[in-house]
């Protein structure tokens, strides 16, 4: 096995082979994503990525914890452009919501690699509760809910933002009818107590 010549920092080796393993999963599902098969495809000896990932698991969650961070960074992108009406904030993050969704399929392929994995279960707790806490924050101007309460809603928004993207990445639903989709669902969820 040839090794990468090139002398990375640890911080640059560590998003050469996240950038490797997206593209490992990508091509051939999360099944085809080991230690070795990232070493090989990286160009590295397998102590390099053992150093930075230890285990499986622990490459999993670090990658899904990096395409969670660029989902919710694109979200947040969207929010930031939209108009300032509750509907079309709705809008803007359910199209940035399934944009992600079928951009990023390695992100649903590594969830359910992981799937009962006791780590996973605590990082699937803290990704929900910060973007629930996220949305909360987006679409508290256009609610009187209290913020648990709108808090809780966006909880199952997402539950229902999960559903949805299984429709659309089982191409059940277009693209179009999904954003609709989640948009009214959104909008539906703060109406309740809504003053503006």
């Amino acid at each position: 096995m040839a090794t990468t010549s090139t002398r990375l920092s640890k911080p640059a080796r560590r998003e050469q082979l996240l950038d490797t393993a997206a593209a490992i999963v990508r091509a051939r599902g999360a099944d085809g994503l080991t230690l070795v098969t990232l070493a090989e495809a990286a160009g590295v000896s397998r102590p390099i990525v053992y150093d930075h990932f230890g285990t499986r698991p622990g490459l999993l969650l670090a990658l899904h914890r990096r395409l969670d961070e660029r989902h919710r960074a694109a979200v947040a992108r969207a929010l930031e452009a939209a108009a300032t009406a509750a509907r079309e904030v709705a809008r803007a993050m359910s199209t940035a919501y399934f944009a992600c969704a079928t951009d990023m399929p390695e992100l649903a392929a590594v969830s359910a690699a992981l799937k009962g994995n006791p780590d996973m279960e605590a990082v699937q707790h803290e990704l929900l509760d910060s973007y629930a806490a996220m949305m909360a924050t987006a679409l508290a101007p256009y609610s009187d809910l209290p913020a648990e309460a709108l808090r809780l809603r966006c909880a199952g928004i997402l539950g229902a933002a999960g559903a949805i993207a299984a429709e659309l990445n089982r191409d059940r639903v277009t693209a179009a009818d999904a954003i609709t989709a989640l948009t009214d669902v959104i909008v539906g969820a703060i109406a309740t107590g809504a003053g503006r």
